[in-house]
């Protein structure tokens, strides 16, 4: 079974609710997002979005140029019916973040959490940070979330990384710059504990603004 099909397997299983990684609210990715002090126009593309609920949230905030892509066909088909006509308003991108083609200094803002985490190989790992180079505009915003170092070993049964904050920032080289990292323990549907880090950091072409890293 290839990656694609395994999404879709999982998604065609469980409900959006169902699986390990939901939650109603991203509370940390927007408290991200709103530090950025955007506006409301700002393009920002949540990667491996699938049937998350951030775009809801953004949305209900006024942001009005969103971007939702993940592999999986049923669950940006989940996020689209729960938002319904609300729907129209969100481009959605069904395809992998290591080879889909995306508009040069697109985005603004560029959230990511647990996608990054299963790039087990270097060369997909090299392959994401050429698309958010590509992708970003100058001075952009990237918020990645993966497992932390004390997180699982797995997600869904495949291998994960696991990052602490040094670490996760030296993926994406020098250019860029943190701004913050925080560690989060998410509680999944059924009650098991995961321990998370969100690291935000500045794209190259600007400054990183003040840093108050975390963890």
């Amino acid at each position: 079974m290839g990656l694609r099909e395994h999404w879709e397997s999982i998604y065609g299983k469980k409900s959006a609710q169902g699986v390990s990684w939901y939650t109603p609210h991203l509370a940390q990715s927007l408290a991200m997002v709103r530090s950025a002090n955007l506006p409301a126009d700002a393009p920002i593309i949540d990667v491996g979005g699938g049937a998350s609920t951030l775009v809801d949230d953004l949305l209900d905030l006024g942001y009005t140029d969103l971007t939702v892509l993940d592999l999986s066909s049923a669950a940006i088909d989940a996020a689209r019916h729960r938002l319904g006509a609300r729907a129209s308003g969100v481009q959605w991108l069904v395809g992998d973040i290591t080879t889909i083609e995306l508009e040069s200094a697109r985005y603004e803002f560029w959230h990511d959490r647990a996608v990054f985490h299963f790039l087990v190989e270097e060369s997909d790992r090299r392959r994401y940070v050429r698309a958010v180079r590509h992708a970003l505009r100058p001075n952009g915003h990237i918020v990645v979330a993966t497992f932390a170092p004390d997180g699982p070993s797995q997600c869904s049964g495949l291998d994960v990384r696991r990052y602490d904050s040094a670490g996760l920032t030296a993926e994406f080289g020098t250019e860029f710059s943190r701004v913050s990292s925080v560690q989060e323990i998410h509680v999944t549907p059924w009650g098991s504990e995961q321990s998370f880090l969100y690291c935000y950091c500045r794209g190259p072409g600007g400054p990183a603004g003040p840093r108050t890293n975390q963890g």
